[in-house]
Parts: C-alpha cells; structure tokens; sequence
C-alpha cells in the first residue's frame, strides 16, 4: 500500500459517533452532576512526583530526564495546571461534590507492600515522609477521600471502585499527573468499570508535550471526554440540581 492511500485513512473512525453519544451527549452524565453522583479525582499532586528536587526529582541529573524536559514539566504543572486544579476544587466543593485525592504511598516504611512495578522503578513514599505529601495548594481538605496506591493503575491497586460505587459515584472528572501513565491508565479502567470520564486537558501533565498530545488524542471520544478547565466549570455553573 503506497504512503499516500495510507494517509487517507488516518482519520477514518467507523465508531465516531457512537462513541460520541455515550461519552459526549449522553444525559446521565448531566444528571450525575445535577444529582450530586459526579466526583473530582486528583491523581498524584504530590512531593514524590510533582515538586522540583523531591522524590523522582531529588537528583535532577540522575532522574533519566533531560533538563528540558524537567523544565517544561514543571512550568507547565506551576503555570497552568496546578492552578486549574485548585479551581475546579472549589467549584466541586462548592457544589458540595465529591472531591478525592490519589497518591502513591505504602504501608510500610521499607516499602516491601509496593507492586512490582514501583519495586523495579524505585519509585517509594513511605507513611510520614515529605514525598507522600500533597502539594500544598491541592491538597485535601476537611473530611476528603485520600487512597494510597502503589501501582500506576487506582482501580486494580485500591478499593477505589468500591469506595465510589458506595458513594453512588457514577461521572468522574481526572486531572493529574502523569498524563500518559497513571493519569490515562485510572481513565481506561474507569471507562472499562462503566463510569462517565472526562479528562480536563489544561489539568494534567506529563514530561513531554508530544506525550501530552499523544494521550490526549488516544483518551478523546474513546474512553473520555476531553474539556477544558474553563468548560468544565461553566458545565459546573450550569447544572441545576434534579431529584433522585
């Protein structure tokens, strides 16, 4: 098959739309919202992985990650998606929904709990340390739902799915980081469990801007809506509460 006949067929998507009217249009999702069954997952804003010289980031040159990439990561999380984050925090707590924080956390100090994944990449946050933090201006508050995990994927690692379904949790809203690893892996299982996804674009991130884009475009009208902080929040504004 010659290069040009193979790029006819790059955006061929034989199940466009139905993916569209169950993911994008589809009324449950609204009224999740307007019945208070919608939550705000927060997926690892925390010292470990998202503060300059902590946790994977401690030792800047032996972290396996060029200074750019370093750099982007970090402008992109300061400048942009911290703050969205914190935004739409409020507006769920405003709206009394759900708000509820991941992280990667073991149960003991040695970290021999850890999966297998996290054993091999040295990737540890004991109990108690200034790795398994929050990041100040995301972190929980009052009475909200913190679940530790040691694997990339919440749902396969955690009681999660069991937390929310006890919640009456049935639309999730995603931000976090990283986007192409625990980010995109909670949305696919979450999709796969029958919850309506949506990913905030502007709120989460990875160390790449051609991994950003790659997830994005694997997640969108598949196994997530995709949205922007700004849309997201005027959806929030909109919903008018409906009876159960």
């Amino acid at each position: 098959m010659s290069p040009n006949r193979d790029k006819r067929f790059d955006s061929v998507d034989p199940l466009r739309e139905q993916y569209r009217g169950t993911l994008i249009t589809n009324r449950a999702l609204t009224r999740a919202l307007g019945t208070h069954h919608a939550a705000l997952l927060c997926i690892d804003l925390q010292y470990l992985d998202a503060a300059r010289g902590w946790g994977v980031f401690a030792d800047a040159e032996r972290s396996g990650l060029p200074v750019e990439a370093q750099d982007y990561y970090f402008e992109r999380l300061d400048s942009v998606v911290l703050p969205n984050v914190r935004r739409l925090q409020d507006a769920f707590r405003a709206q009394g929904l759900e708000v509820i924080h991941t992280r990667i956390q073991s149960l003991t100090q040695d970290g021999r709990d850890r999966g297998p994944g996290h054993k091999r990449l040295g990737l540890h946050a004991a109990p108690g340390s200034k790795e398994a933090e929050f990041l100040e201006i995301v972190a929980p508050q009052d009475d909200e739902i913190v679940i530790n995990k040691t694997a990339s994927g919440v749902f396969t690692a955690t009681n999660l799915e069991y937390v929310l379904r006890n919640l009456g949790v049935t639309a999730l809203f995603i931000v976090g980081v990283y986007s192409n690893e625990c980010v995109s892996t909670a949305i696919r299982d979450a999709c796969d469990l029958g919850f309506y996804v949506t990913l905030i674009e502007d709120g989460c991130a990875t160390v790449t801007p051609e991994l950003q884009r790659a997830t994005l475009l694997t997640m969108k009208d598949r196994y997530a809506r995709v949205m922007t902080t700004e849309q997201a929040l005027a959806e929030l504004s909109k919903v008018e509460e409906v009876p159960e």
